[in-house]
């Protein structure tokens, strides 16, 4: 782990090269360019608003309103996790050219699609914190926003790296993660408070690190608390772990990324 560590801060100018030409690469021919990241986000916000307010009324609890803002706080970060993952898992084969160049550092390619997906959540957070202002919830315990931010990153990037890795050598896992990513959403607390969860579902729910992450941009922004200090904790160490073993099957399989894409 502290190998991988050292080769992506020594590379670490290639990293934020590459992420430049994917962000400019993402909105290359289009009249907004860069604007979309603005955008986007507040159609998606908008599309929220519609169809919680008027389209499916009063499914949720008076603890949720502004529902679609409480939604907006977990899907926001959630996207960021979910398109990394996607986008990773291919991001080897895609970049086969590069990986048969004796001295790329091939760990850089999953690192840069993480990091440019979390610029595009760094740019739909000031949406979200507009509104969040507009509706009178935007409180200092936003200030605490880097803790979550940190152990999901981690958490993505150990993922991302493993994903990258096992998708070489076996197509099938884009087309399982799919399914899977759209199992997990539904098993973290975006569209249901966590607090409101019982029984065994909630014991479920407490095994997903990504529901600790998501309660507590929840709490930070929306309730302007922040109570699951200790369950973050915890999500933090399982990030550090999932990034050492995504590290190590990344430098297991390197030898043969070359000859896999």
């Amino acid at each position: 782990m502290l190998a991988q560590l050292a080769t992506l801060l020594r590379y670490r100018p290639l990293v934020q090269s590459l992420v430049g030409r994917e962000l400019k690469a993402r909105y290359r021919g289009s009249v907004l360019g860069f604007l979309w990241s603005f955008v986007n986000p507040l159609l998606l916000l908008l599309t929220y608003t519609i169809v919680f307010t008027k389209i499916i009324p009063g499914l949720h609890s008076a603890r949720m309103e502004p529902y679609y803002l409480f939604f907006f706080c977990g899907i926001l970060p959630w996207t960021w996790f979910s398109s990394s993952l996607a986008e990773s898992a291919g991001g080897l084969i895609a970049g086969g050219n590069l990986i048969k160049k004796v001295l790329f550092p091939a760990e850089v390619l999953p690192v840069v699609t993480v990091m440019a997906n979390l610029v595009h959540f760094l740019l739909g957070l000031p949406i979200l914190l507009a509104f969040l202002a507009w509706e009178g919830r935007l409180r200092p315990a936003a200030l605490l926003l880097p803790l979550p931010l940190l152990v999901q990153l981690v958490f993505t990037l150990g993922l991302a790296l493993g994903l990258a890795a096992l998708t070489v050598h076996f197509r099938d896992v884009q087309n399982i993660l799919s399914h899977l990513l759209h199992l997990w959403f539904f098993a973290t607390p975006i569209l249901y408070l966590y607090g409101e969860v019982q029984g065994t579902v909630r014991d479920v729910l407490r095994l997903n690190p990504m529901s600790h992450v998501i309660v507590s941009y929840q709490q930070m922004l929306f309730d302007g608390t922040f109570t699951h200090g200790r369950n973050l904790s915890l999500a933090g160490l399982v990030a550090v772990v999932a990034f050492a073993l995504g590290a190590f099957l990344f430098d297991r399989l390197r030898d043969t990324f070359a000859e896999g894409v």
